[in-house]
């Protein structure tokens, strides 16, 4: 498998508060998360780097070769839990992080399988011949389009585009959505903040994919959000079985 990440500042923000990790596990599963933080003057790099801290020490204390994939699904919605406590707590302790909060995508890539677990907007997406996006986005336009109160195109403009329903530390619980789905070899899952899906289209985005080695991927996705405004921190991860 080949993993493949850029994070950047973007071109209007003072900070970049998303933070990610990257790596394999035991028995050399491919391992991805990435939190997009949010809140106040630094809550949101706190909360997003807290997060990411828990969750791969959560999974990497715990995970084992022998489990199922039902038991590595528990594992990582239990290790967003974890987090969203530690968050949660932190915020409660310290005046100057209340408030603070973050997205949350975990992959693992096991045995032909993508395994997805997330909070918040943050996206999982398979690339293959087209692009397929696999979570759900927990956010306030997100409803309004099932509810059919927007069409895609309003969506885009919706001047509550980043307003989120879910994230890691908001509350003191927190419900994650999980999903498991077969991949091929040649297959590529791109988890990222929504500082590239809110500058660059999926077209694009598949289109970067198709004109571009694997290797230069995540490079020239941060490129191009950058080129349509930059007006967020983007990070960006790819694994390919």
């Amino acid at each position: 498998m080949l993993i493949f990440s850029k994070s950047d500042r973007g071109l209007k923000r003072d900070e970049n508060q998303d933070s990610f990790y990257t790596g394999f596990l035991s028995d050399n599963s491919a391992f991805a998360v990435v939190c997009d933080g949010m809140g106040g003057v630094g809550g949101g790099s706190v909360a997003s780097s807290v997060a990411v801290e828990e969750i791969v020490k959560y999974i990497n204390n715990s995970y084992s070769r022998k489990m199922n994939r039902n038991s590595v699904l528990s594992l990582m919605k239990n290790a967003l839990i974890s987090a969203n406590m530690k968050v949660y707590e932190m915020s409660k302790e310290t005046s100057e992080l209340s408030g603070m909060g973050t997205t949350a995508v975990i992959l693992i890539v096991r045995n032909s399988f993508a395994l997805v677990c997330h909070v918040g907007d943050s996206r999982a997406y398979l690339i293959n011949d087209k692009i397929t996006q696999i979570t759900r986005d927990h956010s306030v336009v997100q409803d309004l389009l099932e509810n059919g109160k927007l069409t895609p195109d309003e969506a885009k403009a919706h001047p509550r585009k980043n307003v989120i329903t879910r994230a890691l530390g908001a509350e003191k619980e927190v419900v994650p959505d999980l999903t498991e789905l077969p991949i091929e070899v040649g297959d590529t899952v791109l988890v990222c903040s929504d500082g590239l899906t809110n500058f660059v289209d999926e077209d694009d985005i598949a289109n970067i994919f198709e004109n571009n080695d694997i290797s230069a991927v995540a490079g020239k996705l941060v490129d191009t959000a950058n080129q349509n405004g930059g007006g967020d921190n983007i990070t960006v991860v790819t694994v390919t079985l």
